[in-house]
């Protein structure tokens, strides 16, 4: 079970989410326990449930797990379909809770909404986006852009440009880093058919996207003065550029033949997001 949940992309989304928040109180927001740790469990919850749902729906062709017999799967399917229901139940339960007592801003209510609905998209057919070359995207706008605006706004009552002005280049990062993901993947999602976005944009176009993605990332970091940030604010997440330049390498050598270390490529891929969002937080909190 704790395979099908994806620990790794529920901590950065918490992560995230903690930016937000983060944000907020660098801005002389209040800080509210109650609706942080709300929040907290509406996204964390929803993500799992849309985690879970994905692996239910799965095409008939494709093993939940190795080895498994027929019976095995379908017991396995349903543990599954019950257990996401009953995330998705408890996500809910929280944002009524939560709109109920603390009455947050309205732009709490909408992405709330758009996380949850997201996650449906991602994983509920006829749709599926997971299989059709959106799910690396709906990842990407989950944890880098919904996540830290909704802990934001369950801390602030004013809007400020500075959440724009993080939210963009993470969302750049977080989709590098599961475009990124894709590639130690791939053998099996070619077996199985599956539409990943590495898989609808072949190699060739995948490889300088990820590279683009980066360089444009960092870029818009360094423009901090030109919207009135200060770099010294901003400045930590530079720290982390030389995860970034290791990750092109890795990826520039593969597409020229050399033999892939995909258990590295996987853990740099992580570092970078995680490091980015984890620097952030400190300089915010400083």
């Amino acid at each position: 079970m704790l395979k099908f949940v994806r620990p790794l992309n529920l901590l950065l989304t918490v992560f995230a989410y903690a930016l937000g928040s983060s944000i907020a109180a660098y801005l002389h927001n209040a800080w509210r326990i109650s609706s942080f740790t709300l929040g907290l469990l509406i996204l964390t919850f929803a993500q799992i449930g849309m985690n879970l749902l994905a692996e239910v729906f799965r095409p008939p062709n494709e093993p939940l797990l190795a080895g498994e017999t027929p019976k095995e799967k379908l017991a396995l399917r349903n543990q599954l379909l019950y257990t996401a229901l009953t995330f998705f139940a408890a996500s809910v339960t929280c944002a009524y809770f939560l709109l109920l007592n603390y009455k947050p801003a309205p732009l709490a209510f909408y992405f709330i909404v758009s996380f949850i609905f997201s996650a449906l998209l991602y994983a509920l057919p006829p749709l599926r986006l997971v299989n059709r070359g959106f799910g690396e995207l709906i990842l990407a706008v989950q944890s880098a852009y919904f996540a830290p605006a909704l802990g934001y706004w369950l801390q602030a009552d004013e809007a400020h440009n500075l959440l724009t002005f993080i939210a963009a280049p993470l969302t750049l990062l977080a989709l590098a880093c599961f475009l990124a993901l894709d590639f130690p993947a791939f053998a099996n999602d070619e077996k199985y058919q599956r539409g990943t976005l590495l898989r609808l944009l072949t190699w060739e176009r995948a490889i300088p996207l990820h590279h683009a993605l980066l360089a444009c990332a960092y870029g818009i970091f360094t423009l901090a003065p030109l919207f009135g940030f200060s770099l010294r604010l901003i400045w930590p997440v530079f720290l982390a550029l030389p995860f970034a330049g290791f990750q092109i390498f890795q990826l520039h050598s593969i597409s020229l033949g050399a033999k892939p270390n995909w258990n590295l490529l996987i853990t740099t891929s992580y570092a970078l997001f995680g490091l980015t969002v984890y620097l952030l937080l400190t300089s915010f909190w400083r």
